[in-house]
């Protein structure tokens, strides 16, 4: 039998036992009566309030994917948003993980896919709460304003009970998210394996890892 326990400790990355991410859960859910109304309250400020910027996907920054920090630059990408999303689950005792794919967006632009050398998204990441039971799937990458702006529409709604991830199509009938590879679900982030994914797969990031592109104060590519 799974061990839930594991799913509501506070850990390197999920840490919700600092104080600005506790309060910041029980903030967001005063006055929710049950966890799917908490679990629709959290999903809905991830997804709108943390901006996304898929620039800050850089492995070897650790603090770009700590939930404490993701909360305080208020932006990041599919990850650190889910691992954010799920931090804030666990601080009010909702069992939470993240589960990592490799999924194909097929919306993103030519000028990303040519950075990145494939169209693949490794370690794309989604959040999951157990609800009732059950766990259920939550993607809170794109805010209204990404989402609007790249075309990445229909939004990811969350009604508090089913999953709420990339539907394979958009709203003009083009294909949009298509799930390619399972890479598990986690109590805990596997930083160094996305590291050498990462090195392996994408061109920007050895232009990175090499001093060819360089980061900014924010952890931003410049």
């Amino acid at each position: 039998m799974e061990d839930i326990e594991i799913y509501l400790q506070s850990t390197k990355f999920f840490d919700f036992h600092k104080s600005k991410v506790k309060q910041k859960a029980l903030e967001i859910t005063d006055g929710c009566v049950s966890d799917k109304e908490k679990a629709k309250a959290l999903f809905y400020f991830v997804r709108d309030e943390i901006r996304y910027n898929m620039k800050l996907f850089i492995p070897k920054i650790i603090n770009n994917f700590k939930a404490s920090k993701v909360l305080h630059k208020r932006q990041g990408f599919c990850v650190s948003k889910s691992i954010l999303l799920s931090s804030l689950a666990r601080a009010v005792e909702i069992p939470a993980r993240i589960h990592l794919v490799d999924l194909i967006n097929h919306l993103v632009g030519p000028k990303v896919m040519d950075l990145m050398g494939t169209n693949v998204m490794f370690y794309h990441g989604f959040s999951e709460f157990l609800l009732d039971g059950r766990w259920v799937k939550l993607t809170p990458s794109f805010d209204k304003e990404t989402a609007i702006r790249g075309g990445f529409l229909p939004m990811v709604n969350f009604d508090g009970e089913n999953d709420a991830v990339f539907p394979p199509y958009d709203i003009n009938g083009n294909k949009f998210g298509e799930y390619v590879g399972d890479r598990g679900v986690h109590a805990d982030l596997p930083l160094d394996e996305i590291d050498k994914v990462f090195e392996e797969k994408y061109q920007i990031y050895r232009m990175f890892l090499n001093g060819s592109v360089k980061i900014d104060d924010n952890g931003d590519l410049i």
